[in-house]
């Protein structure tokens, strides 16, 4: 191998500072034929995928296609946004996700459009209404989670022949991506109510983009059995989330599943209380009462006698039995407050009854953390830890009877995920064809630069260098540049008999092929020096004659 090396360099010494220079020249300029087909052919097919965009939705769909990895690129118009062919379907889903584009013209720059000749006061209405909705669900659109949004929005109309005067309402669809959606859809009903005159609260409804009612009606605050429904599958939910935090740094996500069923009370609860302490008393009023009574009673009497039958005459009475009496009598009476305290408790909350968890495990990743050589016992040891890591994370208490099961079972593979078909083979075909025609023709032009190009050059590298020019040409040379019949013969003759050649090489066949008449030769040789070549000649044909 180093003779070789020694006889390269040794070569490349040879062809000179001014072939070499050509050489260098050649292989750029090969690699540079090379590179920009590769770009040119290999370049991917696009698809247009948005037309008629702002200019700020065109930049925030190249910021999330750019984040994804899809290739994608803007039209000369600035408005038009083009992708690789087969990547429309997920570049769409994906901006879908991330609610692009929202260009849709329909905030107050609507009014911007329109022209004041010629617009109807419905039609002023009407634009004040699409107006009013795209704002609302730009603003919508704003709050975290809500990855899209539209609203539809009914204004009161005032009619001269109707008794009642229609009310507003709304109704709002969203695209949401977050847990608590029912919290998000009562602060979007107060938000639409404050932004729409006259419209309360609970005439707006949200729903989501699964068609599943958020909010309707009253407000979901007071009992019913939707706020029942809501608040069980948050406590679940939550309960489920800290059973995974728990379990995931030490199985694995993929290694345990977990159920909860939580029973909720939602019942709305009032009590009233007053309670009196005998020990505590105030003197609140005095009442005092004094009664003295005195009486004397004297009787006269009339003695029976004859005189009382005498005309005229008048008898004399008696005095009669005495009596007296004295009667002294005094009442007093105390009011006392006694100290009362009045509690009254109102509980509109929710309380746990019951929970049930139900945790299964796998048992082969037990058997992995335990080790080949696991003993059952040692995996119901491992098991009843589980079992005990799950009840401190979920708050279990005995007595209110909840009830933990947590087993270990072995996992069927493939229940995770539904496999999804790939495309057929004609339908990679069709999506790929234009690759597998850029990708022949970039396998061509590279075969044409090696053979045409490379091979030469290799060749002649491998060959070594040409002997040195002698003061003078040889015979040979000035016979082949002079017009014979059979020039191209001598020449080739010749060629071969040099000193140093082992036969003709494919860069002696190029030359052949590509070097020009003997004519040609004999004229350019006179035109870069006559005295020199009337010189060879004369030489040439002493030599003749001497022979």
């Amino acid at each position: 191998m180093p003779e070789q090396i020694q006889t390269l360099i040794s070569n490349l010494k040879g062809f000179g500072t001014k072939r070499l220079a050509i050489m260098a020249g050649i292989a750029a300029i090969v690699m540079a034929v090379i590179g920009v087909g590769a770009l040119y052919l290999n370049r991917p097919a696009y698809e247009t995928l948005y037309v008629g965009l702002e200019r700020s939705d065109v930049n925030q769909i190249g910021m999330v296609l750019g984040e994804a990895g899809i290739d994608f690129d803007v039209g000369a118009d600035g408005t038009t946004v083009l992708v690789a062919a087969g990547a429309t379907a997920r570049a769409r889903m994906l901006l879908a996700e991330k609610g692009l584009p929202t260009s849709a013209n329909a905030g107050y720059e609507l009014f911007d459009n329109v022209g004041s000749l010629g617009l109807t006061s419905f039609m002023q209405q009407i634009t004040r209404v699409r107006a009013l909705e795209g704002e609302i669900s730009r603003t919508i659109q704003s709050i975290s989670g809500v990855k899209a949004a539209r609203v539809h929005i009914v204004l009161s109309e005032r009619a001269n022949f109707r008794r009642e005067e229609q009310q507003p309402s709304a109704s709002v669809v969203i695209r949401y991506s977050g847990i608590d959606a029912g919290r998000t859809a009562m602060s979007i009903r107060h938000l639409v109510a404050a932004a729409v005159p006259a419209l309360s609260a609970d005439r707006v409804t949200v729903l989501d983009s699964a068609g599943s009612l958020l909010a309707s009606g009253d407000d979901p605050s007071n009992t019913s059995a939707a706020r029942t429904l809501g608040i069980e599958q948050s406590v679940e939910a939550q309960i489920g989330d800290n059973i995974r935090r728990a379990l995931t740094p030490y199985l694995g996500p993929d290694n345990f599943r977990a159920s909860v069923k939580a029973d909720i009370n939602t019942d709305t609860r009032q009590i009233e209380e007053t309670i009196y302490d005998p020990d505590s008393r105030v003197e609140r009023s005095v009442q005092s009462v004094r009664n003295n009574e005195s009486n004397a009673q004297t009787q006269a009497s009339t003695p029976a006698s004859v005189e009382q039958n005498l005309p005229e005459t008048q008898a004399q009475a008696t005095a009669g039995p005495q009596s007296s009496s004295q009667n002294d009598r005094k009442e007093e009476i105390t009011n006392y407050e006694i100290n009362s305290k009045r509690v009254a408790t109102v509980s509109n909350g929710y309380s746990l009854t019951r929970m049930s968890i139900a945790v299964v495990v796998n048992r082969d990743r037990l058997t992995a953390i335990l080790g080949k050589d696991a003993t059952p016992e040692q995996v119901t040891a491992r098991v009843a830890e589980i079992k005990k890591m799950v009840a401190s994370a979920t708050g279990f208490d005995e007595k209110r009877g909840d009830n933990i099961d947590v087993s270990s079972v072995e996992f069927i593979d493939g229940l995770d995920g539904t496999p999804v078909e790939g495309p057929s083979m004609l339908e990679s075909l069709g999506r790929y064809t234009g690759s597998l025609i850029n990708a022949g023709a970039f396998i061509i032009v590279v075969f044409l630069v090696a053979f045409f190009g490379l091979r030469p050059m290799a060749s002649a590298l491998i060959a070594g260098p040409a002997p040195a020019a002698l003061a003078e040409p040889s015979f040979e040379e000035v016979q082949r540049a002079l017009p014979t019949p059979d020039g191209e013969a001598a020449g080739a003759q010749a060629t071969a008999a040099l000193p140093g050649r082992g036969g003709p090489t494919p860069l002696d066949d190029l030359r052949q092929k590509l070097r020009p008449a003997p004519q040609e030769r004999l004229a350019r040789m006179v035109d870069l020096n006559e005295e020199r070549t009337a010189q060879i000649l004369r030489k040439w044909a002493a030599q003749e004659a001497v022979g």
